[in-house]
């Protein structure tokens, strides 16, 4: 079956996973393929089932397709970013932050095209409710919303009198709020032409329907991804402090939504791994949930057999991984059934079909 056509599959016909099973069953060896692949146009093709899907857990097993690759769509870029869906125009958008430019990928033919130029050095990208694209600007350190017009309004650009230090990535709520990070990194790295103070401390903020901004925590040394479980009642935040300071844990912390606020924080995974009986731990970046509430994580910063994305179970288990041969800074489920995820992995995007489907709409 072509792979273009799994996005009109009918559910009550013997499904690639089903079919594939057996094969799945077998023992994966850990990065088989990674070292030597070559994934340039015209090069030979990944044999089937792909060895840079690793299956960690069993429980795993139900999220892979035996007979789809992964693979890259782009490439050339400096630092590939905020990866998000546009479910209504069919395309992927991702923000190239040093190059300052957001670029878009169609689904209808995998053309690439730049979107917007400038971008005010945007990291993170989402869509609202209403199909309006949102960026979190490390230029400006503001948060905007692209209206249908074509004009901008901004959404967030100080707290309390003082501006925001570099918003990251943001998540939207049914209830017309927008949940974001500010970790800074914008006016910290030289590459992007800002070496500026952070005026205030790292946190996570809400923006109500209304405009109101408010702080939900900042129990958090650098918070980075962000995303809601799929009933909403969970909020989960990467925390990357460790790039700045020494005591800072690598992992993905969690708290109940109460409301407009936020309760019970705790580590829901940390991102240490033993690979060849070594323990390694690098950074957790973009995460998303599925809809049986599996979060995905973009990390990297370790190199091989670690790189790439890792796939934890709703009680904060590592099941799987997919191995890319670089370091994966943001995801996003895409495409018509929401089963296509798309990595956005320094200078590249790519992309591989799974049975899990996102649970939000980017």
């Amino acid at each position: 079956m072509a792979l273009n056509q799994a996005d009109n599959q009918d559910p009550m016909t013997c499904s690639r996973r089903n079919f594939m099973s057996g094969v799945l069953a077998a023992p994966l060896v850990l990065g088989a393929q990674t070292q030597d692949r070559d994934y340039r146009p015209g090069a030979n093709p990944s044999r089937y089932p792909d060895a840079d899907l690793i299956t960690i857990d069993k429980s795993f097993n139900k999220y892979k397709i035996g007979n789809t690759p992964i693979v890259r769509l782009h490439t050339g870029m400096m630092w590939c970013e905020g990866s998000a869906w546009n479910g209504v125009g069919r395309y992927l958008v991702v923000s190239d932050i040093p190059n300052n430019v957001q670029m878009r990928w169609l689904n209808e033919d995998g053309h690439v095209s730049v979107l917007r130029n400038p971008a005010n050095y945007s990291n993170g990208n989402t869509f609202d409710w209403e199909g309006r694209q949102i960026s979190f600007e490390h230029g400006t350190r503001r948060v905007v919303r692209y209206e249908h017009s074509g004009s901008v309004t901004v959404l967030a650009e100080k707290f309390n009198g003082k501006p925001f230090n570099a918003p990251n990535d943001g998540a939207v709520h049914p209830d017309g709020s927008l949940w974001f990070t500010d970790p800074g990194y914008g006016s910290l790295q030289n590459y992007e032409g800002f070496t500026r103070d952070l005026e205030i401390k790292e946190a996570v903020y809400r923006i109500d329907k209304g405009g109101k901004i408010d702080k939900v925590t900042d129990e958090i040394f650098k918070p980075n991804g962000i995303c809601f479980s799929p009933d909403y009642k969970k909020l989960y935040v990467a925390d990357t402090g460790a790039s700045h300071y020494p005591d800072a844990p690598k992992n993905i912390k969690t708290w109940d939504v109460d409301g407009t606020r936020l309760k019970g924080g705790k580590e829901f995974c940390s991102m240490k791994m033993t690979i060849d009986g070594k323990e390694s731990a690098g950074f957790a970046d973009g995460i998303r949930a599925d809809t049986d509430g599996n979060i995905w994580v973009a990390s990297g910063w370790v190199g091989k057999g670690y790189d790439g994305v890792q796939v934890f179970n709703k009680e904060g288990m590592r099941i799987g991984q997919i191995l890319l041969p670089e370091i994966c800074g943001n995801i996003c489920f895409g495409g018509p059934r929401r089963n296509r995820l798309f990595m956005a992995a320094s200078q590249s995007i790519y992309a591989v079909y799974t049975e899990a489907i996102g649970a939000h709409i980017t």
